[in-house]
């Protein structure tokens, strides 16, 4: 992804919370056949995957009204 694409989010998260992501990211890293895996990455795949379910879910709202 090239880099004008990007952008850096500064946010404020309980310690529990960056020990959780710590947590994924370790999983992501050992499941993955790919390099090195980010933070940013996890946070990335994570934000991907709830948007498309959500949108599944606005989608199947409209058919029912």
């Amino acid at each position: 992804m090239p880099e004008d694409n990007r952008i850096q989010l500064n946010v404020r998260v309980e310690k529990d919370t960056a020990a959780k992501l710590d947590e994924l990211t370790a999983y992501y890293q050992k499941h993955t056949k790919y390099g090195k895996v980010y933070k940013g990455d996890v946070i990335t795949d994570i934000i991907e995957k709830s948007y498309e379910m959500m949108e599944k879910q606005v989608s199947m709202e409209k058919r029912y009204k």
